[in-house]
């Protein structure tokens, strides 16, 4: 079975309204498809990498390359884990969690992107709350840090109802113009006192080096709802 060389794709964190799994072949070009459609209206840019500024194919093919880039290039020591998000068995967008040298730093980063006719409903604070679960809870995290440009409220929203405390801000280029970007840490004694979606996780523990960690006994047992 492909879990036996790759347990990631094994790998499911399910919330109350939420599933959070790499997608299959067919729901990786679903996938595509909803980015295809929308992320944003035009005159917003809320990704640091302007990808959404391609043509509607473009960004298809994309989130398509993007997808197998980042399983390729997968390594303990850097990992960018791009879950596809489901609500009622439809796919609604995309959670990733990424990381270098989590094995020491016990630092996870996340950023997310849902389809336009899923927003405005709550899903975004429910599927990173999954994977913030799964960087405390399942991986043993220190500490998660997420960014946001000033203007975007919809993601500010999301870290703030989350219990993030700021962490200082830099100055980027945004198609070509100067922006602030505003940044966030959540401490796990925070994250613990603040979380409050119930979340489970299912085959984790054999995904433990691939995270970087030691699968000693008991390291990763799959948690249940928090």
């Amino acid at each position: 079975m492909l879990t036996d060389h790759w347990p990631l794709q094994g790998l499911r964190l399910t919330t109350p309204r939420l599933e959070l799994r790499l997608p299959e072949p067919g729901e990786l070009a679903a996938l595509a498809d909803l980015a295809a459609e929308g992320v944003h209206s035009p005159e917003r840019m809320p990704f640091l990498v302007p990808w959404t500024d391609a043509p509607p194919a473009e960004r298809a093919r994309g989130v398509v390359q993007h997808h197998w880039l980042r399983l390729g290039d997968w390594t303990p020591a850097a990992w960018q884990l791009n879950l596809s998000v489901f609500a009622e068995g439809r796919l609604v967008g995309q959670q990733t969690l990424f990381a270098r040298d989590f094995g020491v730093l016990r630092e996870a980063s996340s950023g997310s992107w849902l389809g336009m006719r899923h927003q405005g409903k709550g899903i975004g604070t429910e599927m990173r709350a999954a994977v913030l679960h799964l960087a405390f809870a399942g991986l043993g995290a220190r500490e998660a840090v997420t960014d946001a440009w000033e203007d975007n409220a919809p993601s500010l929203g999301v870290t703030r109802k989350l219990g993030y405390e700021p962490d200082g801000v830099e100055r980027r280029t945004r198609r070509g113009r100067p922006a602030t970007m505003l940044r966030f840490r959540l401490p796990r004694a925070r994250w613990e006192a603040t979380a409050r979606v119930p979340v489970h996780i299912e085959g984790l523990a054999p995904c433990l080096p691939l995270f970087g960690l030691d699968p000693a006994p008991g390291a990763g047992a799959d948690p249940g709802p928090a």
